[in-house]
């Protein structure tokens, strides 16, 4: 299970699941439940967000090795699991089938596809050492999904306010990752927040994100774009994030922001539960 472990670890799959179920909310909060779209459709769009992220993740940790050397040395490369060619061996194979996926939908499809596969690939390339726009480049990545989503009822502009949930919500957990990668990022020149201003000034900006996401998060229910049933989902979500953003002024540390960063994900996941909810009753 090494091997087998270390590539299945190396797409972080639930970050792949969380994209590939963002894209099927994107759906249903822009009226996909009424708009008789085929199942294989979904399922494509399903394996578009899924193998795209996976890609992502595995070409990200090709380019981030020696980083994670310092500031994550069990991950996959390091630590010997994976080789730095099985790693970008795997990315183009996912890559390949997540474009696929999204052809096989529409050609509106494919291009919003190939350019959130652009924006990966710039990020892990180049654009992580830029700081924080590279923290913008993986949100805008993130918040593309419910675009995505969109285009398959053919009602997009309802979807961009819960992209920007997302986009305010995941910035705010890159700058928190960038106190936790704080000592391979300035070993490596990558200019983080934190690297340029310090783990205090970053923490700053990550709960500036955090509180713009909760404060945004209240939209949706007073345009009537969701039902009531979002209300317990979301005030989970923004409870979370509120008490994150507490405890990472308290105490910007490495380990603290690392528990902060691991959490949000989660919170993010109950968002996406609240999204779905909302368009669903």
């Amino acid at each position: 299970m090494g091997r087998i472990g270390g590539l299945i670890r190396i797409i972080r799959p639930v970050n792949a699941l969380m994209v590939g179920f963002g894209i099927l909310v994107g759906v249903v909060i822009t009226g996909g439940l009424t708009s008789m779209i085929p199942l294989s459709y979904l399922a494509l769009a399903f394996v578009t967000g899924f193998t795209l992220t996976g890609s992502a993740m595995a070409v990200n940790d090709y380019y981030d090795r020696e980083i994670d050397a310092v500031n994550e040395p069990n991950r996959p490369i390091p630590s010997g699991s994976v080789k730095p060619s099985e790693a970008l061996a795997l990315s183009a194979f996912l890559s390949i089938i997540g474009l696929a996926s999204a052809w096989g939908i529409s050609l509106e499809c494919l291009g919003v596809a190939l350019f959130a596969w652009l924006v990966m690939m710039v990020y892990s390339s180049w654009g992580k050492r830029t700081g924080f726009p590279g923290n913008l480049m993986v949100s805008t990545c993130i918040a593309l999904p419910f675009i995505y989503g969109g285009l398959l009822t053919s009602n997009t502009p309802s979807a961009i306010l819960f992209s920007l949930i997302a986009f305010l919500s995941n910035t705010g957990r890159e700058v928190t990752k960038g106190i936790v990668d704080i000592e391979g990022d300035r070993k490596e020149g990558v200019r983080t927040l934190a690297v340029s201003l310090g783990p205090r000034a970053a923490s700053l900006a990550a709960v500036f994100f955090y509180l713009l996401a909760v404060a945004a998060s209240v939209l949706p229910l007073y345009l009537n774009l969701v039902s009531i049933w979002y209300m317990p989902f979301v005030v989970v979500t923004d409870f979370g994030l509120i008490y994150g953003s507490v405890v990472l002024i308290r105490e910007p540390s490495r380990e603290n922001s690392r528990r902060v960063k691991n959490s949000v994900l989660y919170w993010m996941l109950i968002g996406l539960l609240a999204f779905a909810a909302g368009g669903l009753f």
